[in-house]
């Protein structure tokens, strides 16, 4: 499935969610400045969560917005 007809079709906020999350973990090399990954780790923890599954969060939060 791709993204545009997710968006485009009648797709609930919930349904968009499952979707993203299901499916095998893949590797991905992010190249950001140093500061920026420390204070995220920083952040993360601080919410009690690792680094990974802030990223994730905040991808997840940006490819869910209908109100572009």
């Amino acid at each position: 499935m791709d993204y545009a007809d997710l968006i485009d079709g009648n797709v609930t906020k919930s349904e968009l969610k499952a979707h993203l999350v299901e499916g095998e973990n893949v590797a991905v090399t992010v190249r950001i400045p140093k500061n920026m990954r420390d204070m995220a780790k920083q952040a993360a923890e601080l919410s009690g969560m690792s680094f990974t599954s802030l990223v994730k969060l905040s991808l997840i939060e940006h490819l869910t917005e209908r109100d572009k």
